[in-house]
């Protein structure tokens, strides 16, 4: 499974970038937002600025929601560099959209997915990656995992190429939870990510191993 992290924090990407596992970045105006990113052209600055630290896909947000001005959008985002993924919400002119990107071989991201109808609906028209949104479902008293387990089934069903990236993850076992159930990618923040190294036994056993070489 690969690990994207979702942030906008330049220091966070260059951390997870480091720890050799990052197979790429997502982020959102709301995280640009966190980051103190403001106007057109600071946006594409800083997604330029996020492919030069990463090795992998950079998902680019489109901030409109008709297909026009989509189209116009994720194009000039498309250019910015050539690991951007043109990221497109769930909506009726989104899907037109990505059909109209994947059949340019433009990367698409399929954002606020909620079922696996939308899923379907996604990979039918193209889409590199789909993202749907586990920890925004657990908050409604809704599984995140059953949607993870559905696609991962309707995708095999028809072998769709379309990419499961489970987006809203807050913490470690979900990613364990995700890759348990199939999801392609896992797109998390830094924390989540860092705290896959922690365990008790392993802090406990490091201890003595320390305290046993010193007595050597």
């Amino acid at each position: 499974m690969k690990f994207f992290i979702d942030t906008a924090n330049l220091h966070h990407i260059q951390e997870a970038q480091h720890l050799g596992v990052l197979d790429g970045v997502t982020t959102n105006p709301s995280l640009m937002a966190k980051e103190g990113i403001k106007g057109h052209d600071a946006i594409l600055n800083h997604y330029k600025a996020i492919c030069n630290i990463s090795t992998g896909d950079v998902s680019a947000e489109v901030l409109s929601t008709d297909y026009e001005s989509m189209i116009q959008e994720g194009t000039e985002l498309s250019k910015l560099h050539p690991r951007i993924v043109v990221k497109i919400p769930m909506i009726q002119d989104g899907i037109r959209a990505i059909r109209y990107f994947s059949e340019r071989q433009i990367k698409t991201n399929c954002t606020l997915v909620f079922s696996s109808g939308q899923a379907l609906l996604a990979a039918k028209a193209g889409a590199t990656y789909v993202s749907p949104f586990v920890g925004r479902l657990d908050d409604v008293s809704t599984n995140g995992m059953d949607l993870i387990r559905d696609i991962r089934l309707i995708y095999n069903n028809f072998h769709f190429k379309t990419q499961i990236l489970a987006a809203s993850i807050r913490h470690p076992m979900h990613i364990i939870d995700c890759a348990k159930n199939g999801a392609d990618v896992a797109t998390c923040p830094l924390s989540a990510i860092l705290a896959l190294l922690n365990h008790p036994l392993t802090d406990k056993g490091l201890a003595q191993f320390i305290a046993d070489a010193k007595k050597m």
